[in-house]
């Protein structure tokens, strides 16, 4: 592990494996670099996976999550391997993406956060899911999460 700043890393710089599950990943976070701005951080998961909690077939999504940081940010490589230990996991889609949020919203504090889960269909349905915080902050330049509306082969 690695002391950055007072806080402990325990990915960035590290061999790391990747978590068994969502409950056994670490998520490491470092002083906000800009703190008092209003700023936006995304991230881009495009091929994120889990597993159908009724079936066991995997699920796919692209996951966006935007947020605006308090006082720490996440490092990106703990979210890379939290993100990745979704994919042994059995639950649906609304509680992955709500999950994912209500997780990084609770351990990092941010000012704002929102995830956009858009999931790609099974059983011929895409399922799109959608949370967040709150308001954004009036100052935010909040671009579009940038994932079109999935439209088949037509």
């Amino acid at each position: 592990m690695l002391r950055s700043h007072g806080m402990t890393i325990t990915h960035l710089g590290q061999s790391s494996t990747l978590p068994a599950s969502p409950d056994e990943a670490l998520l490491d976070y470092v002083p906000n670099p800009r703190p008092g701005k209003t700023y936006l951080v995304r991230f881009t998961s495009p091929e994120f996976t889990s597993l159908c909690p009724v079936t066991g077939q995997p699920d796919f999504a692209h996951i966006v999550i935007d947020y605006v940081p308090g006082a720490t940010i996440v490092e990106s490589k703990s979210l890379k391997l939290f993100l990745g230990s979704f994919r042994n996991h059995a639950a649906f889609h609304e509680d992955c993406t709500v999950g994912i949020g209500e997780r990084l919203a609770a351990e990092m504090k941010p000012a704002w956060l929102r995830i956009g889960g858009y999931w790609y269909p099974r059983g011929g349905i895409p399922i799109d899911v959608f949370w967040q915080t709150g308001a954004p902050p009036a100052d935010l330049w909040l671009p579009d999460q940038g994932v079109a509306p999935y439209r088949g082969r037509g």
